[in-house]
């Protein structure tokens, strides 16, 4: 048995029994994917110095060398010097976890927004956007390599993580202590994503993997045909804007003003309202198709390293990673609404299949030469979706059946440069950071049918149809699009003054740029096109014959403001200070100084201008102090105090006023070009008692009060749900979290274990929010200003996307001399609201529950090179997607269907 110091045996089951009884988490253990956890602090010691007394690598008791994470984060390392022990999240002078490539590898996550949410009070909602304690993602900042990113995603400011496939990514380190050194959009944490740069040794892996799903694989669902190279992500041109649009979208004219008189077509005639209807009925990008068996999930990867000795001492590191995954999903979903009394308005069943496409390339070049390390990072990503949605239900109001079809196309992608300089000239520390980052969202030729069935006696009472009048059936087509780029750049000086006082400072700017356009195009018929007509399928709906003949035209229905553009400035400077004025105990505080201007305006699209006021300017600055104290009063005992102030600004999806659609909730959202800033005060004290080795045992309570948050609020019309967002006058969340991770040798048993360990790791969080309102509190709302906020929020209820209970588990058999692990996963999430009702309606409410996963990973020689096999279940007990709205007596369910259980195989093979 490995030696726990000043441990005794009561002790240690005394800590076993406390973590038995805690839900558990990945923690942080630290060592590589084939090698056991580091042991005790002594035995980590006794190889710190060799035998002439000079610094030699540390290693594990088995003879591997231990390497600690590599994390790159503005102003330097995140290591505390001068301390033989290097967990991070010890030595750190702030609350940090981190999770190495052996953690991330353990959970088993293709992508890090996975990995993420196995760590102590963060959770992912929607696809890939990580809560730290339950606060939303405006109050996350994401960062790579310690630089912004820009998102992809026209419904957040905040890249979605699930685009980051593990592959890439060195270690993660989430923050959740607010220091000086990081921006000042600091409201539940920082999550810094740090990419391979110089590997130890060359490599070359190449893996693949299949993985199924009960809900989705062989079973039926629903497509549409595309183009020939969709199964890549990639259109071969069928999507691009048709000609004859292209010419209306150049010409400045509205489409009440065409034929276009001075642009002419192929007959060389003005260009009509019928020569761009004729271009918009591509039956491959309209008719749903069934698929009797929906095909298995494939990825497949390659990842290849080598370094090279240059400059006498140093090591150039080159990394280039490439991965492609194609993934299917259908969902069964119930869809419902109500009015203001909480009687049923509609009730739908959505059938959707979703067809994504995740493809990315990382190229790294690193160079180490003495105290000196550079990074040249390149990252492309491209996450398609191709979906195709039928939706059949019941509007109560009218007594008749709707049938809608929607096909849609969705592009993201994202393309990242940035090179960091990490230099060292003694005590003195220089970091240097650049980046240019670009996105790109693309969603052409978003198609939505309605056909309509009266359920009267007549003789097509019986039959849906579609006379696109907008009374009984539609037919529309969207064209967005979406570009946002961000420039990025700062310096960090740290000297150490004497022994125990470090001073840094630094000069930080970025400078984000988005333009948002949104063309929506209704086919409009006469008066006179038949009923039977109508009850044409859609593609022949919008046949050439059909639109001659009975003259149909368009309506664009974005005309008042179709294209925003949006900005973000940002300097900022800060000063810090960690001090170590006795042994045991440390300082760091620091102020930061934010100065920025944000502004979205609507883009004059048309030759006359349409007088939108729907304009936004914030030109704010700040003073942002923070301080953590740390004391070891003991050498296993660690207490922590901090205190900060942060900010969270809106979010440009927030304040642009244009409606999206979202595929995965199946909602519209539109913008409050009235929001303002929200302001944090943040407190929060930590225990932390280290049992020996990385065994270890922590709580903390945390507290923030905030001042205008931004809130979620829903509103149902037309049969579709539209959410929009205000600031609420205030608010409070507070809570405790338990975090624990203990490791068990099971040598002692003998044959089959006799080089194996259980490794536990167990986190919970509680947390309580409330937003106050107190009489003649007030909102804005655009266009209508101010607004009495009881009429959107009441007093007392919680905020969005915080869940009360937040639990993880992983119970980890490993061996010791092998890679062999057998993993069980559980987390658990309670009830959180996802948008506020209104008109007096209850909160639309999410219920995330219980899921468990089992990961098992097995190493093994495959003609001399390593090989790995990974087995997974995903989700065994198939829980469910819950939305929904109850007034204590009746519920309503607003997006929920099967998850399903989830069974895949990966291997791979390292060269």
């Amino acid at each position: 048995m490995r030696d726990f110091p000043m441990m005794t045996t009561g002790n240690k089951l005394a800590a076993l029994l406390l973590l038995t009884t805690a839900l558990t988490v990945p923690g942080v253990a630290l060592a590589q994917s084939m090698a056991p956890l580091p042991q005790s602090d002594d035995e980590l010691a006794s190889a710190v110095q060799d035998e002439d007394g000079e610094e030699a690598p540390q290693t594990d008791p088995e003879g591997d060398e231990y390497q600690e994470p590599e994390v790159s984060v503005p102003g330097g390392s995140i290591i505390v010097t001068g301390r033989i022990n290097r967990d991070p999240m010890r030595n750190s002078t702030q609350v940090v976890s981190v999770l190495s490539t052996a953690e991330i590898a353990r959970t088993g996550e293709g992508d890090i927004a996975g990995a993420l949410g196995r760590v102590t009070g963060l959770s992912v909602q929607g696809q890939g956007f990580v809560y730290v304690r339950g606060l939303g993602d405006r109050y996350s900042l994401a960062l790579l390599n310690g630089l912004p990113l820009p998102s992809p995603q026209p419904l957040s400011r905040v890249v979605p993580l699930d685009i980051f496939p593990t592959n890439v990514v060195a270690s993660s380190l989430v923050q959740k202590t607010y220091s000086a050194n990081f921006p000042g959009e600091f409201g539940g944490g920082v999550i810094n994503l740090t990419t391979r740069a110089v590997p130890d040794e060359s490599f070359v892996t190449v893996g693949g993997s299949l993985s199924l799903n009960t809900e989705t694989t062989f079973q039926s669902g629903i497509s549409y045909y595309g183009s020939d190279y969709d199964w890549s992500g990639f259109d071969d041109g069928t999507r691009d804007v048709p000609p004859a649009l292209q010419v209306y979208f150049d010409s400045g004219m509205r489409m009440s003003d065409v034929p276009l008189d001075s642009a002419q077509n192929i007959n060389g005639a003005p260009i009509t309202q019928a020569d761009v209807a004729f271009q918009l009925g591509n039956p491959n990008l309209i008719l749903l198709q069934r698929i009797g068996d929906v095909p298995a999930n494939w990825s497949a990867s390659l990842s290849a390293g080598t370094s090279f000795d240059v400059l006498g001492d140093g090591v150039l590191g080159v990394v280039f990673t490439g991965s492609i995954s194609n993934k299917w999903r259908t969902r069964d979903i119930t869809s419902q609404s109500v009015l203001a009394d909480f009687t049923l308005d509609n009730d739908f069943n959505d059938l959707v299949t979703d067809n994504r496409i995740l493809a990315n390339a990382m190229l790294g070049i690193g160079l180490e030469t003495g105290e000196h390390r550079f990074r040249f990072t390149n990252l492309f990503i491209r996450d398609t979706l191709k979906q195709a949605r039928l939706s059949v239900g019941e509007d109560y109001q009218d007594d008749d059946s709707i049938q809608q079809q929607q096909t849609a196309w969705y592009e993201r992608q994202l393309i990242d440069s940035q090179l960091v300089a990490e230099l060292q000239f003694g005590a003195l520390g220089v970091d240097l950071r650049g980046g240019y980052a670009r996105t790109d969202r693309e969603a052409p030729y978003e198609y939505t049918f309605t056909y309509v069935r009266d359920n009267s006696a007549g003789p097509l009472g019986d039959k849906f149809i579609n006379v696109m009048d907008r009374q009984t059936g539609d037919a529309a087509v969207v064209f967005s699009d979406l570009k946002e780029e961000l420039w990025s750049g700062g310096i960090d000086l740290s000297y150490e003054l004497f022994g125990g006082l470090t001073v840094t400072s630094g000069f930080a700017y970025t400078d984000t740029l988005r333009h948002s356009e949104r063309r929506e195009f209704l086919f409009n018929a006469p008066t006179s096109f038949p009923d039977g007509i109508g009850a044409l399928r859609p593609d022949l709906l919008l046949g050439d014959a059909i639109i001659e003949f009975y003259d149909i035209g368009l309506i664009e229905s974005t005309q008042s403001d179709p294209a925003f553009k949006a900005g973000l400035e940002v300097h900022a400077g800060y000063g810090k200070v960690n001090w170590e004025p006795l042994t045991g105990i440390n300082i760091d505080a620091g102020v930061r100084y934010e100065d920025a201007i944000q502004t979205v305006n609507p883009v004059q699209i048309f030759d006359v201008a349409g007088g939108s006021t729907a304009s936004t300017l914030l030109e704010n600055d700040y003073w942002l102090p923070a301080a953590t104290v740390t004391w070891a009063p003991t050498e296993d005992l660690q207490l922590r105090a901090s205190a900060s102030r942060t900010i969270a600004r809106p979010q440009f999806r927030e304040l642009i006023f244009q409606t999206y659609y979202d595929p995965e909730t199946n909602r519209q959202f539109n913008g409050n070009p009235l929001l303002v800033d929200s302001r944090l005060t943040n407190y929060e004290v930590r225990g932390e008692y280290y049992l020996g080795g990385n065994d270890r045992v922590s709580i903390a309570g945390f507290y923030k009060d905030i001042e205008n948050p931004i809130e979620a609020f829903s509103s149902f019309s037309d049969n579709a749900q539209l959410t929009s967002f205000a600031n609420a006058p205030q608010a409070t969340l507070y809570g405790a979290e338990i975090d624990a991770q203990y490791a068990i040798d099971l040598m002692n048993l003998g044959g089959f274990f006799q080089s194996k360990q259980l490794a536990l790791f167990a986190n919970y969080t509680w947390t309580n929010s409330e937003i106050s309102v107190d009489t003649g509190d007030t909102t804005l709302l655009f266009p209508g200003g101010p607004t009495p906020a009881s009429n959107l929020f009441v007093d007392g209820v919680p905020l969005t996307g915080q869940s009360d209970h937040l639990a993880n588990m992983q119970v980890s058999l490993e061996d010791l001399d092998r890679l062999q692990q057998f993993t069980l996963l559980v987390s658990y999430a309670s009830e959180r609201v996802t948008s506020r009702g209104t008109s007096g309606l209850p909160d639309i409410v999410e219920d995330p529950g219980l899921t468990v996963d089992l990961v098992y990973r097995q190493g093994f020689q495959f003609f001399g090179s390593e090989a790995e096999v990974k087995l997974e279940a995903r989700n065994i007990f198939n829980r469910r997607n819950e939305e929904y709205q109850t007034n204590g007596t009746d519920r309503i369910e607003i997006n929920s269907y099967d998850v399903g259980a989830s069974l895949g195989a990966s291997l791979s093979l390292t060269f």
